[in-house]
């Protein structure tokens, strides 16, 4: 492991980001990349240059994705994979993560969050504030799981969805790849393809 992380985007994620890396306790340095050329330090850390910058500093720095997009995210994180960057997983403190659970890197856990046992979760993932994945769960890549958002057991997302603040899916449902769960909507049955799914129980509206 390498002493000092670079944080890909240094906005409200990123500061978030950043502010779980230094819980963490486990860089001697951190430091942000961000293509707003007038930000110089974000968090009170410094802004060392943008994200075309990044290929200078791959044999220094361990590199995060610190953006919410999921697409951006994605095509970040991927082009990092093909130079062989450094990539690592950012756990709060104060989250709860049980046995046999499988976290995959670029992946953020935040506080509060609890992720019961026999869970995998891929790469480049959000699992935001205070949100709880029960068991054997299948979280697929780039997925972002919002604030306050609740998972009962034996659910799949899949790649890429986006799960709005403190909505719920109930036990055994499968959610498609490319999804939009809006705030507050109860999942209680599959969705069979992408599109964006809101109320109570959530349907499909486009």
């Amino acid at each position: 492991m390498k002493n000092k992380l670079l944080i890909i985007g240094a906005s409200g994620h990123g500061k978030v980001v950043a502010d779980i890396a230094l819980k963490m306790n486990k860089w001697q340095n951190i430091a942000f990349l961000d293509d707003d050329k007038s930000l110089k330090s974000s968090m009170g850390l410094e802004v060392i240059g943008t994200s075309d910058d990044v290929f200078s500093h791959l044999d220094e720095y361990e590199v995060f994705v610190g953006i919410g997009n999921n697409v951006t995210r994605q095509r970040i994180h991927e082009m990092l994979e093909t130079v062989e960057a450094s990539i690592p997983v950012l756990i709060h403190p104060n989250a709860v993560v049980g046995e046999q659970v499988e976290i995959g890197f670029g992946t953020v856990v935040m506080a509060g969050v609890i992720i019961n046992c026999c869970t995998n979760i891929g790469k480049g993932c959000i699992v935001n504030t205070g949100s709880t994945i029960d068991h054997d769960n299948q979280i697929e890549d780039f997925v972002h799981i919002s604030p306050g958002v609740n998972l009962a057991g034996t659910v799949k997302v899949g790649k890429g969805s986006w799960l709005g603040i403190g909505s719920v899916v109930s036990n055994n449902v499968n959610i498609s790849s490319g999804c939009k769960v809006g705030a507050g909507a109860v999942v209680v049955r599959d969705t069979n393809e992408s599109g964006i799914f809101v109320g109570v129980p959530a349907k499909k509206i486009n």
